[in-house]
């Protein structure tokens, strides 16, 4: 069967998916993306470039379709030099996003399309405006409808979507979900899965040693913003160090921003470093900014107590990975998370944006190991449960063969 990908970023979301089709010498695997070095053996790339900045001189919330305008016709472009070379794909898989794929009906008519929808933007209920720490600018509302021009015109192709939870499924209009199939994503649990032993040694991440005798504190973004709360972390930090002086709290993420304002002269990370500075002992603390994948599953299997905080908006894929691990969680109590996380079962919930709170529940799970024993073995049986690989991608085979009748 031959397989069309199209994400900017090769592979995106699709790597076990291309994988676990390549292992079957009847498929045909070709990704349209941007340039990068990542390589999959066996696939085969079509490299397009957009050349092309956001431009400054037309209205801001035209900017992103814009942009995407010219993605669609560049990679237009390259599937009609495939199509000149008689490739013709048996269904085209992509992530709506970026606005890639909306002209590729036009290069195969009849060709289904399985699109990835990741998110409906809203202007209340939702991640905007949720934090008054941040409020929105005045007349915000249009720029924030404007960020669905992509999901309408890819929703008005009339072809077929998946979306990763409920909570994003159910972001979409009603009219829009009987395009949109739910398709939850696994992990591999062979690779993210409980260490017993990984308390017993010193664990080094450079210079900063967890011993045997250390609680540890993780917490883990792509980026450390106020987005995933990392704010209500950090303003937690001086209750929870005051009371426990056998605590090291390790923060994964970089000094970029993904979702939300960003600061004019300032990383987060420092805005709320300096915030706080002399309120709890930096010594204990580090951000050693993103870590290899192995280090970051070694930190996730040795947590005492894994904080996972967000906006209601898209979950990360580590509060699956830190469930799969056996982390003992603790979830913001909002949708997203929620859906993942039962409470006292496997993770506790808390405020997103209660500092006070968040503390009293790291505690209670430092100071209660058979709560913690409890959560760790509902976390690993969810994982189990819910959040199987080969779950996935038997789930997108079975999606594929029912739109592609094949």
């Amino acid at each position: 069967m031959k397989y069309l990908f199209v994400h900017q970023n090769f592979p995106g979301q699709y790597l076990h998916i291309v994988r676990h089709l390549q292992a079957d010498r009847n498929n045909d695997v070709v990704f349209i993306t941007e340039p990068n070095n990542n390589l999959i053996n066996g696939v085969r790339r079509v490299v397009y470039e957009t050349g092309r900045k956001v431009r400054t001189d037309i209205h801001p919330d035209a900017r992103d379709h814009e942009l995407a305008a010219h993605r669609a016709a560049k990679v237009a472009d390259a599937a009609r030099q495939l199509k000149s070379l008689g490739y013709v794909p048996d269904v085209i898989v992509g992530h709506h996003g970026w606005g890639e794929m909306l002209n590729l009906v036009d290069v195969w008519p009849g060709v289904p399309m399985l699109g990835y929808f990741e998110f409906y933007y809203h202007t209340v209920g939702y991640d905007v405006d949720f934090d008054p720490e941040f409020p929105m600018a005045a007349n915000f509302q249009p720029g924030v409808r404007a960020l669905n021009t992509l999901n309408l015109l890819a929703l008005a192709l009339e072809q077929h979507g998946q979306s990763p939870t409920l909570f994003q499924l159910h972001a979409y209009p009603d009219w829009a979900q009987r395009q949109i199939k739910l398709l939850p994503e696994g992990v591999r649990l062979d690779l993210c899965k409980p260490d017993p032993k990984s308390g017993d040694k010193r664990l080094s991440v450079g210079d900063f040693h967890i011993e045997p005798s250390d609680k540890l504190i993780t917490f883990v973004s792509r980026n450390l913003e106020p987005y995933r709360g990392f704010h209500t972390l950090m303003r937690a930090l001086p209750k929870i160090m005051r009371e426990r002086a056998d605590v090291k709290v390790v923060m994964l993420g970089g000094d970029d921003v993904s979702y939300g304002a960003r600061l004019a002269n300032n990383t987060w990370k420092k805005f709320f470093t300096d915030q706080l500075r002399g309120q709890y002992d930096e010594s204990r603390v580090l951000m050693p900014g993103q870590v290899d994948y192995d280090l970051y599953l070694k930190l996730l299997q040795r947590s005492n107590a894994h904080v996972y905080l967000t906006y209601p908006f898209v979950a990360s894929w580590s509060l699956r990975e830190a469930l799969a691990c056996g982390c003992p969680v603790i979830g913001g109590d909002v949708e997203p998370v929620a859906e993942f996380i039962t409470e006292g079962k496997n993770g506790l919930l808390t405020p997103v944006l209660d500092p006070a709170r968040l503390a009293e529940r790291v505690l209670d799970l430092l100071e209660h190991p058979r709560l913690s024993a409890k959560i760790r073995k509902g976390a690993r049986r969810y994982a189990e449960e819910h959040l199987s690989m080969e779950n996935y991608l038997s789930a997108f085979d079975a999606r594929i063969a029912e739109i592609t009748g094949l």
